[in-house]
């Protein structure tokens, strides 16, 4: 019998157990001084997953998980897939309102928590009654029985919905971006084709992993059966000495984490062991890279976003001097193109916006197709970020999203730090921008116009945000207006805002 072509959507084997099959012994992850294989993880995901079943998770089932980098992270975020349901990570460092407004968008049924973000979770289920709440420590610290082994390798399919992961944009809010098991799994196979893969490889996670960059990690340690060093947050000194002591042949940061490594180490070199550090989060400074190549550190550049499961285009290790400040070619399965203002390509060396596509471009937002149709259009991404391609087809990326700052890798919405201050009696407008940093990248700023009469300090508006924003999206400066620029249809004109602080002499 002659067999149809294969599709990609047709069923494989579920990644984890399928690893744990075939590397049981191998060294799967680290974090202090756990050191889990691949059939420990699998035992201990069978176990969580049980849990998850009993307590009423079914398949298509959004699960929201509030969990900093660690064991009850890693546990949830295999066992809810195993499920056939969908995993939500939030970030830890958002307000409960921040939090609450996306558990209600993606309409999730359950919260699971770790015992840090348990007064978290607590308001939350005040402010959405509907929630039921699940303490992962619960199933993490109960004993495990024999008997709570599971099946053999169970399938899954490619064009399953794996996570929902919230972004930023430049209008409305935060969008959740629906990433399939294929999106995950043709970003892990392009990278590895792009980056090799050695038998004596590590990954270092530093960054958090409900991030798509850290996620990613996560997985690929497991699609590609290599450890991963899992840290709680990033420290340079901690960075580094993993690096020394245990083995890391691939770190991920952005420019600000490297940095500060950079300041941590001196002059010590690293050990040649340590064959690539992937740089991406935006715009690098020149002066960084070149740090990197004076030192012969083994910098590439790497462009991704949300919506792409992480890396679209990664700079090959051979070209990372010969091509410094370029984002790289697509990863293989990949295409890349630059779109002109009327959406038609335009020639290789012009300004324009990047589109891509390939299997790890979203099938779209959750909920959101008026959304999902304004970027997708004929199969491909458009990103909104600016940049060319040179005659080799290298990818350059100027600046991301015309408004959106990210500072220390973080996205961060002017919109969401607008609302924020016009929230306070005394602002009649508000205005943020980013205005770049040598350590963050970009520093969030805010113009502001008061109502007459009002007396409402800088600090006492900084306080106000404190309470309603995380940390990172907060301003660091605040400056005064009688009124802030805007067209004859109302609408605020952020580059002029940026140029009004660029001009001031405390802004450079």
């Amino acid at each position: 019998m002659t067999s149809g072509p294969i599709s990609l959507h047709d069923p494989m084997p579920e990644w984890l157990r399928q690893r744990a099959l075939l590397s049981p012994h191998r060294l799967a992850i680290s974090f202090g001084a756990q050191r889990w294989t691949f059939a420990e993880l699998d035992r201990r995901v069978d176990a969580v997953s049980r849990w998850l079943a009993a307590a009423g998770l079914r398949p298509g089932d959004r699960l929201a998980l509030l969990a900093k980098n660690g064991a009850d992270f890693v546990q949830v975020a295999h066992a809810v897939p195993r499920l056939r349901a969908v995993l939500v990570p939030l970030n830890v460092r958002l307000t409960a309102s921040e939090l609450a407004w996306q558990v209600q968008d993606c309409g999730a049924a359950f919260l699971a928590y770790d015992p840090p973000n348990a007064a978290k979770a607590v308001d939350l289920a005040e402010v959405l009654p509907g929630l039921r709440l699940l303490s992962i420590a619960e199933a993490t610290q109960r004993p495990r029985r024999r008997k709570d082994a599971g099946p053999g390798p169970g399938l899954i399919s490619l064009s399953a919905v794996h996570t929902i992961i919230y972004t930023s944009g430049t209008m409305g809010r935060p969008k959740g971006a629906m990433l399939t098991f294929g999106n995950h799994f043709w970003s892990a196979v392009g990278s590895a084709l792009n980056l090799g893969l050695h038998g004596d490889d590590c990954w270092l996670a530093c960054f958090p992993i409900f991030h798509v960059s850290g996620l990613a990690i996560l997985l690929r340690g497991v699609i590609y059966g290599i450890p991963v060093v899992l840290h709680e947050e990033f420290d340079p000194a901690a960075a580094n000495k993993s690096i020394d002591e245990e083995g890391v042949t691939i770190v991920s940061v952005v420019a600000n984490m490297l940095q500060r490594m950079l300041e941590m180490r001196g002059d010590r070199p690293y050990p040649p062991t340590l064959r690539c550090v992937l740089l991406g989060g935006g715009p690098v400074p020149r002066s960084l890279l070149e740090e990197c190549a004076r030192r012969g550190i083994p910098v590439v550049q790497t462009y991704g976003l949300t919506e792409t499961a992480s890396q679209v285009a990664t700079l090959a290790p051979e070209d990372a001097l010969r091509k410094l400040g370029s984002a790289g070619k697509p990863l293989f399965p990949m295409e890349v193109r630059i779109a002109g203002e009327d959406g038609s390509f335009i020639p290789h060396g012009e300004l324009g916006e990047i589109v891509v596509r390939g299997p790890t471009v979203t099938p779209g937002y959750f909920n959101r197709r008026e959304e999902t149709e304004r970027v997708l259009r004929d199969g491909w991404l458009h990103t909104g970020d600016i940049g060319y391609l040179d005659e080799m087809g290298f990818l350059y990326v100027l600046d991301r999203r015309d408004d959106l700052i990210i500072s220390g890798g973080e996205n961060v919405y002017p919109v969401e730090v607008e609302e924020a201050l016009r929230s306070h009696l005394d602002v009649l407008d508000a205005g943020a921008t980013g205005l770049p940093d040598e350590r963050w990248g970009q520093v969030v700023v805010a113009t502001i116009s008061l109502r007459d009469g009002a007396t409402v300090g800088q600090e006492d508006l900084l306080q106000f945000c404190r309470e309603r924003l995380a940390s990172y999206k907060v301003p660091k400066r605040l400056r005064f207006a009688e009124a802030l620029p805007r067209n004859a249809a109302g609408k605020l004109l952020r580059h002029t805002l940026r140029e009004e602080w660029l001009r001031e002499p405390s802004a450079s």
